[in-house]
Order: structure tokens, then sequence, then C-alpha cells
């Protein structure tokens, strides 16, 4: 007998301790919010503190749910109401939910179809979808007592992209990684989304689309792995960019901000750069200049108004075409130039090349004869140390 009188004591204690009301004059429960600012997509993580609603400090507790004591969460023009929060343990005082922001019909990537599932849906805890706005906010509020509204709230807003090499300066043989930054393309925060990034170089801007890859479900950040080829064309996530090649990466935005309008878009770029491992001025070497007539044979003692050729042979030592400038000066005693000439060519992978040009010298003296390599006359870039040459016309 008295072993039942007991239980039903232990009973009547623990139904009471169940059914005791929260304070409602002390209204502690703080909200919170894993972001201060949202977009139109994202995943919503709200902490409620609320001791007072840990009703069963042996159980897992909701709140949100009651009547009278509803959770909103709400945006402009659309709601979740009453939505649940579940504590994170028993006795916790702790109560957790998430909300998926859904967005609205867009286009985000110009090619004429929507990728975007609007939809506002979900009783709670985690199964909470909302449709949003492009710029706005999000309020979520507890009415925690009769008249004891507890109200927090968030901004949504799209955001401009940002796109960034991994280096500033790659070499010949490296792979670049390109990193896009953009929350407004975490489409589906449960999946990896992608995007296409446009990667292009000095000597092909044509250049290639690559898919960048989201780094996580939820993160936002997007990269792309491109390797370079200096001896066959562009294709897949493989480059054709040659050693002082500048390289660019190009992510249209159509997900922008205020003041923007909502159809505008954004090219968003970024700038490196690709050199050879091998130092500039021993890219090509210039090889055995000298004096020839015209069979070719060297001459000895040249003359006044007798036409010579400047002969010589360059040299690529490197593993890939590169396109020269070869440059002869003539100057005299003085330091006068009397002639100057050139001779635009491409030199295949390691290939050696005879070049000549003429010169008719109209006066006796001491002169200087200088040959340069460059890449190119635009952008003047040495690709040899310069060979100098002394030579008396009589």
């Amino acid at each position: 007998m008295l072993e039942i009188v007991l239980s039903v004591l232990s009973f009547l204690v623990l139904s009471a301790y169940a059914e005791e009301p929260p304070d409602y004059f002390n209204p502690y429960a703080p909200i919170f919010t894993d972001k201060e600012v949202y977009s139109w997509t994202d995943k919503v993580h709200i902490t409620i503190v609320a001791p007072s609603w840990n009703a069963n400090k042996y159980g897992i507790d909701s709140i949100g749910t009651q009547g009278g004591h509803f959770i909103k969460i709400s945006t402009s023009k659309h709601s979740l109401e009453p939505y649940k929060l579940t504590e994170t343990e028993p006795n916790s005082g702790v109560f957790v939910g998430e909300v998926t922001l859904t967005g609205f019909l867009h286009d985000v990537d110009d090619d004429g179809k929507i990728d975007t599932n609007p939809r506002t849906v979900g009783s709670g805890p985690t199964n909470g979808f909302l449709e949003t706005e492009r710029d706005g906010g999000l309020t979520i509020s507890f009415e925690f007592a009769d008249g004891v509204v507890l109200i927090h709230s968030v901004m949504i807003s799209w955001n401009i992209g940002e796109i960034i090499f991994s280096e500033p300066v790659y070499l010949v043989g490296e792979s670049a990684k390109i990193r896009v930054i953009d929350p407004d393309m975490n489409l589906n925060p449960e999946t990896v989304d992608r995007i296409l990034v446009e990667v292009l170089s000095d000597s092909d801007v044509a250049g290639i689309l690559v898919d960048a890859i989201e780094s996580e479900d939820d993160s936002g950040l997007f990269e792309a792995l491109i390797s370079f080829t200096q001896n066959s064309v562009s294709s897949g996530n493989r480059l054709f960019a040659i050693p002082g090649d500048s390289i660019y990466a190009k992510y249209e935005d159509n997900t922008l901000p205020s003041p923007y309008s909502i159809q505008d878009e954004l090219d968003i770029q970024a700038k490196s750069k690709i050199e050879s491992d091998i130092p500039c001025l021993q890219r090509i070497s210039i090889e055995d200049v000298f004096v020839a007539d015209s069979f070719g044979k060297p001459m000895l003692e040249p003359t006044v108004n007798e036409q010579i050729h400047i002969a010589g042979m360059i040299k690529n030592n490197q593993n890939y075409d590169q396109t020269f400038v070869f440059i002869i000066q003539v100057k005299d005693q003085e330091g006068t130039v009397v002639s100057l000439s050139w001779v635009k060519g491409q030199l295949a992978s390691n290939q050696r090349l005879n070049l000549s040009q003429s010169w008719i010298p109209t006066e006796l003296g001491n002169y200087t004869i200088e040959s340069f390599v460059w890449n190119s006359l635009q952008v003047p870039i040495a690709l040899s140390e310069n060979s100098s040459i002394s030579l008396l016309i009589q």
C-alpha cells in the first residue's frame, strides 16, 4: 500500500512539473540567428534561449505551436505560422530550428531558364521553406506570453560577386585555381551548386568555359582548376597561353543588389599572368652573328657601297613555340644609328633558325652591329641577352 502511495505522489509531482507554466513576468527568451544578413536562398538557423519553457527536464520540449504562443517566421509577403522549434537536449532550455529561403522566380545565369523554386511550406523544426524578395528582411516573432511578443529581424540582400586567381603569376606547368565568392549562387543549401566561369588569355581570346564547383553544400564559394598548354588548342579545362600572356577569368553576376535592377548583369573579372620557368633572357639564344656575302660566306674585308648580309642564328630554349622579333641595329663610331631592321616570326619548340638582313655601308669607319630578340614590337620584352660585334668598313 505504501509503494502505491509513493508512486502516485511521484506521478503527481512529475505531472505538476511538466505543466508548470513559463514565467510570464520574466520574459527571458533571446532569439538568435547564425547570420545578420542572408542571401535570398540561404538556410537560416534559429536559436531561442527560453529556460522558462523547459517544462519537462527529462524530455525534449518544443515551443512555437502552443495556442496563443506561436512562433512566426515571415518576410514582407510570406510567412510560416505556427513554426515549431525543439529543445536541443533534455533540460537545456535552448530551442532550435531552421528555415530554407527559396527566393523568387529568376534566371541567375542568363540562359533563358528559371533556376529557382520559390515556395512557402513547413511547420518546423527543419522542414520550413520560405519565399523571399531580393531585398528586405526576415522577422522571427515569439509570443512568449499574453501581450509579450519577442522579435528578432535580419536583412536579406543580394551581393556583388568576387572572382580571384589563387596566385598573381603562374609558371609553365603549373595549374591555376580560380575562386568565385557569391552567396547568391548557393541556390540549394542542401547540395553542391556550380556556376560557369569564362577563362581566356592574350593568345586565346576565345578562351574556355569551365564549371566552378561549390566547395561545400552551403558555402557560396566556388572553385575551378585549369591547366595551361603551349603546344595545343584550348579544350575542356585546358587553356592555351604562352609565357608573358595575361590570363583572365570572368564571371557574369545576374544577382546584383540595389541600386542595380533585378534585370541588370555585371561582368566580374580577375587577372593573372603566366611566365616561363626559364628566366626571360635565357628563353632564346643568339648564336654566330657575322657578316656574309650574298652566298652566305663570311666577308673578311667589307668595303663602302658593297652590299653585306648580317647573318645570325637564334635558338629557342623552350619546349613550346615562341613568337619573336629579331632586330639588327648598326651604329657608327659616333653612336648614331645608321641602319635598323627586324624580322618577325615564330620558333617551334627547341628550334634553331638562321636569319640575315642586308645593309650597304656608305662611309668608311668602325661600326657596331647589335642584335636583339624581343617577343614583340608593341610590348617589347627581351628574350635574350643582346649580341654585339665590331665591323671595320674600308
